[in-house]
């Protein structure tokens, strides 16, 4: 492994010594559900049992309560997992991210509170509406903390849903202000994801704009900032854009570090409480395609970086993309673990990408649990681009999915549909490699550069789920190839040289091509298939669960999730044929959670991956240890939130949110009778 003193900075020795007294990440505790992840450590592992491989066949439907009215209109694509703390369920709804409490074993709603933020709320950059955190002294006094749509911090009384007034102003801190430059207009900043709690301060992250054809090179950035919890008083800030004199700042070249923008923390954020650190993956500076205007490797860009929760002072990091054009930002929830690889045991922290990899280190060191590999990567051609000439990859576990494009990877149902995916593939520029620069729309008579995985991942915001009793990881992913190319930036729209496009596809036998609008960045990528009689061009599974034995780095078994698509199902080019289908996968992520006894999953939305149609209706439980599907039942939408599970009055509680494309959003309780 080669390593640079700006891609990987491990901490002292000293810090060593705590190794020895740290405690396991458990999940969830005395049957509540305190954090989005069911622990700081983003498990979303509960250790209940009462719903069991025995008598998860007679789950049913115990309650719903529905979003339709939580906002001016309805949602749809509800992100949300609820907390559960004493009996009562807290979580966000609708476009204004309402915070609702309710009673866990009735869905009656007990109070809300609605922050009407005008015009920087209706415009926020990101309306995913994902949780609360929350807090409290074991004295009485419990909190709620909510980052509003117009990225303002917000402190409610647990009990009661009214703001502290003595935290902040009025109960509210004024999250645009100290980011060095001024949030000029609405809709610039906002956030997705709920803040963590570690040792009395509160972490905040932030979310941006699409960076597929930013408006400018110039924007605000992400940076990191920790507030006293009881007072709302900003403690620290971490600049993810290093100033001059600040470790990284090198890596930005000329003067970009004055104007480039973004490297949020948008994805959850994980922390060790016991250590006091907390751990927050950096996503892709501006803009996301095209770097010309930001050379060098951009710290902390793209970065897992570990900061003391006390000082935001970095402890370590680790660059997992140097200078990202592929949007290849780490999405998903860093996950925390102990375990044991050839017989020693480590404190540590999984990161699952886009690209399908997973980085494994030690979270009291940065060290990687084994070793990571900086390896050659093809280079841009495109003018005033430069590449990295490396590019880490890890050595353990295997990549959970697919990574570049070759013949072998095609659609292959019949000859006949080979062949037309083996004509259409002509048209793009392929490799083997996840890390093919995007070209010029056009250049050398191809369209563009054709990726797998897509540039939404591979893996995303779900991330996956992980058993902290055995130390095995589920994650969930997408094989859904991704056409990219270049084109210059129209000067009326944008000052950025080149942007974004993802072009024509030639996906009719004729050779016509059609115009695929471009995704929004956390959203639908809303693609048509572009394979051969509109078929995916890529061969199933199309989506996948994977378990990966954390202490050894092995695959232990990978299943698809679900049957295919109806879209594809109902093509007419595959009709009369012998097509076993039933595990083809939906394309689209499963959100996971694990129990002592069974792994949840679920078809999907059908709203983030593959576009319409690549979501279902089913909810899964699978056995642990084989992949096998234990049970499956069609709930009345398909799943949109991570599955959480809790215990209230001896009985055994699965909570999800669901919704669908003209279906409003609602919460679902299912329990056994």
């Amino acid at each position: 492994m080669r390593r640079q003193p700006a891609r990987l900075v491990a901490a002292s020795a000293l810090l060593l010594a705590l190794a020895g007294n740290l405690h396991a990440q458990q999940g969830a505790t005395k049957g509540e559900w305190r954090y989005y992840g069911a622990d700081q450590g983003n498990t979303k592992y509960s250790p209940l049992d009462q719903i069991n491989a025995r008598n998860v066949r007679e789950l049913e439907i115990v309650w719903r309560w529905k979003a339709d009215n939580f906002g001016p209109t309805p949602d749809y694509n509800w992100e949300v997992t609820p907390l559960m703390i004493g009996g009562v369920l807290y979580f966000t709804a609708g476009s204004r991210r309402d915070v609702v409490a309710v009673d866990a074993a009735t869905g009656e709603t007990l109070w809300m509170y609605r922050l009407d933020e005008g015009e920087r709320g209706d415009r926020a950059p990101r309306k995913q509406n994902r949780g609360l955190a929350y807090w409290t002294d074991g004295k009485g006094d419990a909190r709620l903390l909510l980052v509003t749509p117009g990225y303002q911090l917000v402190a409610l009384d647990a009990k009661t849903g009214r703001p502290i007034p003595a935290f902040g102003k009025d109960g509210i801190v004024e999250l645009t202000n100290g980011l060095d430059r001024d949030v000029v207009t609405p809709g610039q900043i906002g956030s997705s994801s709920p803040a963590v709690v570690v040792r009395d301060v509160v972490v905040v992250g932030a979310a941006m704009i699409a960076g597929t054809a930013p408006p400018s090179k110039t924007h605000v950035p992400g940076y990191v900032r920790g507030f006293d919890v009881r007072t709302g008083q900003q403690i620290w800030t971490f600049k993810t854009i290093p100033q001059p004199g600040e470790f990284g700042h090198e890596t930005w070249e000329g003067d970009s570090w004055k104007y480039t923008g973004n490297t949020a923390a948008w994805a959850p954020l994980a922390a060790d409480e016991e250590l006091g650190y907390v751990y927050v993956p950096v996503e892709t500076p501006t803009g996301d395609f095209y770097g010309g205007h930001r050379l060098g490797d951009n710290l902390f860009g793209d970065s897992l970086v570990c900061l003391d929760a006390k000082t935001g002072r970095r402890v370590w990091h680790f660059q997992i993309v140097h200078h990202d054009i592929w949007d290849w930002e780490p999405s998903s929830p860093p996950m925390l673990a102990d375990i044991t690889v050839g017989g020693k045991k480590i404190k540590a922290v999984a990161q699952v990408t886009k690209q399908a990899f997973t980085f494994v280190f030690d979270r009291v060191t940065g060290m990687p649990v084994w070793p990571i590999e900086e390896r050659p990567v093809p280079q841009t051609d495109v003018p005033g681009e430069r590449t990295s000439p490396t590019q880490p990859f890890p050595t353990r576990p295997a990549p959970f999915d697919r990574q570049g494009v070759t013949t072998d990877d095609l659609l292959d149902f019949t000859p006949e549909l080979k062949a037309e995916a083996i004509r259409i593939l002509g048209h793009y520029k392929t490799s083997t490699t996840p890390y093919l620069p995007p070209i010029l729309a056009g250049a050398d008579g191809k369209l563009s550069s054709l990726w797998l995985p897509h540039h939404t991942g591979g893996a995303n915001w779900p991330g996956g789920a992980l058993d902290p009793e055995t130390g095995i990881m589920y994650v969930s992913s997408v094989t859904n190839a991704d056409a990219v190319a270049l084109q210059k930036g129209d000067p009326k729209r944008t000052d950025m040289a080149y942007v974004a496009t993802f072009g024509a596809h030639p996906g009719a036998p004729s050779g016509a091509v059609q115009t695929a609008a471009p995704p929004v960045a956390g959203e639908s990528a809303g693609r048509p298939n572009f394979g051969p009689q509109g078929l995916p061009l890529i061969r199933p599974p199309w989506g996948r669960i994977t378990a990966i034995d954390l202490n050894t780095g092995d695959h232990l078994w990978m299943i698809g999730n679900g049957d295919a698509p109806d879209v594809v199902k109902n093509n007419p080019a595959i009709k009369g044929l012998n097509l076993d289908l039933s595990k083809a996968g939906k394309p689209e992520r499963s959100p996971l959670m694990v129990t002592k006894t069974l792994l949840f999953g679920a078809d999907g939305s059908g709203l983030f991956s593959a576009g319409p149609g690549s979501g279902g209706k089913m909810f899964r439980a699978i056995d642990k240890k084989s992949g096998a599907i234990v049970h499956e039942m069609a709930l009345p939408a398909s799943t949109t939130g991570i599955p959480m599970t809790y215990m209230v009055d001896d009985r055994q509680y699965i909570v999800v949110a669901i919704g669908a494309r003209g279906v409003p959003a609602e919460l679902i309780a299912l329990a056994v009778p």
